[in-house]
């Protein structure tokens, strides 16, 4: 072997040993975080407005893996499986790639991910204090909102924390069913169905926007507050007035059934969020305190439409809003973490909205006193008790009830730190 050939073959081993020590300084690029979520639960009664189900069940089964994809990006793919009547469902809840080290305090995420509206959200449900979601994210965000579409966030650079952001997203989770109206001569519906749906959906239904900002308190405690506003432009029912008072919504638009979509719509959704922790010192391992509370009112919500049901002179222009129905919901929560493996829980929450029967809406409204004790043996795993007092006036599909949850929460592999 000639000198130079021996030279370029110990540059090329110099080259490729420089190389792996960098990869090897972050052990993400060639080692990706690879976890597992595991939810199990035994419940005494059903929940409403899609809660857990009684008897034995799984909740979210959550499958992720992340890493960074270089020195520029980070990726995330997150899917969940769920029993429901005896069926599995998969989906994929996260497929994105998010920006890293942008100038100015800038960061952009592209993909599917959770919504960054209001306080639990953008917050995976295993990380919860209680077995559900409050009433009101079941009923406006289907337990949790996620979609595909952008988001941009700047972090000011200010002693307080100040961030805000805005986020596009395709909107399918949020879209609203149209409701026909019956009548007495064969083949009206029909027809009805025909002349006005399905309605033409916007292929970009959802535009968010939000600003959080918060600080410290000494050093025991922190805070945030938050305010958040999602507009969907698919997101009011379109009410086909008939000749009959008696209405029915699209086999699409089920309230109670078991789905990740929001039951219940407006185009415009304002929220408003809080939160404040404790810790002796800081010190968050022994003892600590968490309040958090979150206010929801979704405006524009039903809109009617006139027609005369297939004779010659039709006028389908006319359309009439209701300004004053809207649907509002809120919760307060309190955990308190008495001992490095103990923590309890109290949340009360309420939901006010319609019902929409013939040409009156018909108000409904839930109340939920919530109170959980929880054992954590580590940070990966958790056995929780939970009683639920409910409360619900013209809901279909469930009753007041006392209902008694025992869950587990286990956590296998790799996992990221949870949010503030």
């Amino acid at each position: 072997m000639s000198y130079l050939n021996k030279r370029l073959s110990l540059v090329a081993v110099a080259c490729a040993f420089a190389s792996t020590h960098a990869f090897a300084e972050d052990s993400s690029l060639t080692n990706p975080n690879i976890s597992a979520v595991l939810d199990g639960f035994y419940q005494t009664g059903d929940r409403g407005l899609g809660g857990r189900e009684e008897g034995f069940g799984l909740g979210e089964t959550e499958l992720a893996i992340s890493a960074n994809i270089d020195d520029m990006f980070y990726g995330k793919v997150t899917a969940i499986l769920e029993s429901h009547d005896g069926e599995t469902e998969i989906e994929l809840e996260e497929a994105f790639i998010q920006t890293m080290g942008l100038p100015a305090g800038l960061g952009i995420r592209a993909g599917r991910f959770l919504s960054d509206v209001g306080y639990l959200n953008n917050q995976h449900l295993h990380t919860d204090s209680f077995v559900d979601r409050p009433g009101a994210y079941r009923a406006f965000m289907g337990n949790h909102y996620f979609d595909d579409g952008v988001r941009l966030t700047y972090v000011a650079p200010t002693d307080l924390y100040w961030t805000m952001g805005v986020e596009v997203f395709k909107g399918d989770k949020m879209r609203a069913a149209d409701m026909y109206e019956e009548h007495e001569e064969e083949g009206h519906d029909e027809e009805e169905h025909e002349e006005h749906g399905p309605r033409e959906y916007d292929t970009v239904g959802v535009y968010s926007a939000f600003t959080k900002f918060g600080g410290d308190i000494g050093n025991s405690s922190s805070w945030q507050v938050g305010l958040s506003y999602l507009y969907n432009a698919n997101g009011k029912v379109m009410v086909v007035e008939g000749e009959e008072e008696e209405g029915h919504a699209d086999e699409e638009h089920d309230h109670e059934g078991h789905t990740h979509s929001a039951s219940y719509t407006g185009e415009n959704t304002y929220i408003a969020d809080f939160v404040y922790k404790w810790a002796p010192n800081g010190n968050y391992k022994y003892q600590h305190l968490t309040v958090s509370g979150e206010y929801f009112r979704v405006t524009d919500t039903f809109s009617f439409e006139e027609g005369d049901h297939g004779h010659e002179e039709e006028d389908h222009d006319h359309e009439e809003s209701h300004g004053d129905d809207y649907f509002e919901g809120w919760y307060l929560s309190g955990v308190y973490q008495f001992s490095p493996h103990w923590s309890a829980g109290v949340r009360y929450g309420e939901v006010d909205t319609y019902e929409l029967h013939g040409d009156h809406l018909d108000p409904q409204k839930l109340k939920e006193t919530e109170l959980s004790l929880a054992w954590h043996h580590s940070h990966f795993s958790t056995v929780r008790l939970q009683y639920t007092n409910q409360k619900g006036t013209n809901f279909d599909g469930f009753e007041d009830d006392n209902i008694v949850s025992l869950q587990y929460v286990m956590t296998l592999g790799a996992h990221g730190a949870h949010q503030f």
